[in-house]
């Protein structure tokens, strides 16, 4: 099915050629079979929200192209990006497990192919599928493990330097690598990334203003080049 955003997007779990192992639904046949039955397929452009903080959750929505941020609004107002969420994750799980209200904000990055599950759908399912309910507990324990890690990084990092050199690694981990350069795309804006590592935005201007006189990245758009891996691992652990 083509979608008004770009995407080819695929209707049929069963025969989906982008669910891979990391994926939510990496699920036996039976319980992927249930699955495709109770889904509806959406797309959505970039900067589209698809759930809001505090908002009653209605459903889970599988991500199965593009990217979304998750993020976060303290008191003060200031907003705090939790991570970046890639294709194969499952976006309102908590909430819609616990039937709390939506505790972080989704809005996609670039064009999204989303699978919707209602509430009322999602639960029975996975009550009659322990794959996917195994699953669902090993999103959610990842979900918490990628918050402490986030906590950790602010708190006992004291370098804001380290902390962006932390972030410009994870952001280049599953990307190409030639002769030891690293590239990835990168859509985040300076913004994005000061809401990230708890920073301001002339902070991070100025950091990663200095990281290429150094030739330790270059920017060009939306490509990150990493050269000196090794000079960006030793800012972290400083």
């Amino acid at each position: 099915m083509n979608s008004p955003y770009g995407l080819s997007c695929v209707e049929n779990c069963l025969t989906c050629h982008l669910r891979s192992e990391n994926f939510f639904c990496a699920l036996s046949r039976e319980s992927l079979e249930a699955f495709n039955q109770i889904k509806y397929v959406t797309a959505l452009p970039a900067h589209a929200v698809i759930f809001m903080e505090g908002q009653t959750p209605r459903g889970i929505f599988m991500l199965c192209q593009g990217q979304a941020k998750l993020s976060t609004t303290a008191k003060d107002g200031k907003t705090f990006i939790l991570r970046i969420a890639k294709a194969g994750e499952v976006l309102g799980l908590h909430a819609t497990v616990t039937g709390r209200p939506h505790d972080l904000t989704v809005e996609t990055m670039q064009a999204c192919q989303l699978n919707y599950v209602s509430r009322e759908d999602f639960l029975p399912f996975l009550k009659k599928h322990n794959d996917a309910c195994l699953h669902a507990a090993q999103h959610v324990s990842r979900d918490c493990q990628d918050a402490y890690d986030v906590v950790r990084s602010i708190v006992l990092s004291r370098s804001v330097p380290g902390r962006v050199a932390k972030f410009l690694l994870a952001s280049a981990t599953d990307e190409h690598v030639t002769k030891g350069v690293f590239c990835a795309r990168f859509a985040l804006t300076h913004e994005d990334i000061a809401q990230t590592v708890g920073t301001t935005r002339e902070t991070i201007t100025r950091i990663l203003s200095e990281f290429r006189k150094k030739d330790l990245i270059e920017l060009k758009g939306s490509m990150l080049t990493i050269h000196n891996r090794s000079a960006l691992e030793q800012l972290v652990t400083a």
